[in-house]
């Protein structure tokens, strides 16, 4: 495993020390492009934001929210095979999505071709326009417009990195299956508990994450996104997992989330979710946070015989009330798929273990 990276900006340099460890094949294999062309654009990023200023607290939070969510949901494995019931084993609604499911295993390469993806690295581009936090029935009003990058890697639901810099800042989450972490120039925090999986992996570049989160969904109807007449399954996150995300000082009172599958060809051409946090205050009144995301998924093309979304926009709106607080934010990033490599030689569990100030600062 490698821990170090050359410094392409200056030879005689000190070499960069990784934020998880990367196998030698990662290097040294053709598959190593994803990593160079990351490098590449990361160097560029840094170039073009060297005379900006560093972003506010509040375009902080929201780039937070907007770049790695994660999705209340603990598949013990990835599963492309879906046992269709009979009615008579369930409601009518619950079958008709088994059904749709299928169809969208088709759509994405068919279950032979899921099997055989063991991990992902994917690396795009990103460019967020933001909102600053006002009150709730005020016009909005964009501020901020920043570009960006990130790259992704994912082993199991459980086990995956993220890493995006945009607008002079860093933020890097990740989860090794026990631990899941988030740092960013300004703050890092750390739980221990279910592992969930990142939201950017339903936006259309895993469609095993997508086949096991909506296999349990239900057909509540159709809809039509941008011209396209769509199914729509609802999940709705059990209340046992709520709860173990909730911890003295906050409760989540529900998470809900929408899938939006094309009747023509299959694919899930938009994904989206609601979360209501209740927080206590140290006065011990309540503040309320509800966050919304949607996500159109858009230039679906086939990489080693899967079909991977490979540019969207997402929408999110931030509601803080309760408390004398009624106000929102709301932040709109535009992403881009570079470059996707399935299979990955050389990459193990221990690509994705915390930082060590991570695990020291875990909270139990």
């Amino acid at each position: 495993m490698r821990t170090l990276y050359p410094n392409f900006d200056n030879e005689d340099g000190l070499e960069t020390v990784l934020e998880v460890p990367l196998p030698e094949e990662v290097f040294t294999s053709t598959d190593g492009n994803a990593y160079l062309r990351w490098h590449n654009m990361r160097s560029r990023i840094k170039a073009q934001l060297e005379e900006k200023q560093a972003p506010d607290d509040l375009f902080l939070m929201l780039l937070k929210i907007v770049s790695s969510p994660v999705i209340p949901y603990q598949p013990p494995f990835f599963q492309a095979h879906i046992a269709l019931p009979s009615v008579k084993e369930g409601s009518f609604q619950a079958a008709t999505a088994k059904y749709i499911v299928q169809q969208y295993i088709a759509a994405t390469g068919g279950q032979a071709a899921l099997d055989t993806i063991h991990n992902i690295c994917a690396v795009g581009e990103v460019y967020m326009v933001s909102s600053p936090m006002q009150l709730g029935d005020a016009e909005d009003t964009p501020s901020n417009r920043d570009s960006g990058g990130f790259v992704l890697w994912l082993m199991n639901p459980d086990l995956w990195y993220l890493e995006l810099v945009v607008s002079n800042c860093k933020i890097s989450a990740g989860s090794d299956g026990k631990i899941g972490w988030s740092q960013s120039s300004h703050s890092s925090i750390a739980t221990r508990g279910p592992p969930r999986p990142l939201r950017r992996f339903f936006q259309g570049l895993d469609p095993r994450s997508t086949i096991n989160l909506f296999n349990k969904a239900t057909c509540i109807g159709e809809k039509t996104i941008d011209d396209e007449e769509c199914f729509i399954l609802k999940h709705e996150t059990d209340k046992v997992v709520l709860k173990s995300q909730s911890t003295e000082n906050t409760e989540t009172v529900h998470h809900t989330i929408w899938g939006y599958f094309s009747q023509r060809t299959g694919l899930l051409t938009k994904f989206e979710d609601t979360k209501l946090v209740k927080m206590k205050t140290k006065t011990d009144d309540h503040v309320y946070w509800e966050t919304s995301m949607d996500s159109v998924l858009e230039d679906y093309r086939y990489v080693d015989g899967i079909c991977v979304a490979h540019s969207g926009k997402t929408k999110c709106t931030v509601f803080r009330y309760g408390h004398m607080h009624n106000h929102k934010g709301k932040i709109e990033e535009t992403w881009r798929i570079e470059d996707v490599d399935f299979n990955v030689h050389g990459l193990t569990k221990d690509s994705f273990l915390p930082p060590a100030e991570q695990v020291q600062d875990v909270e139990f």
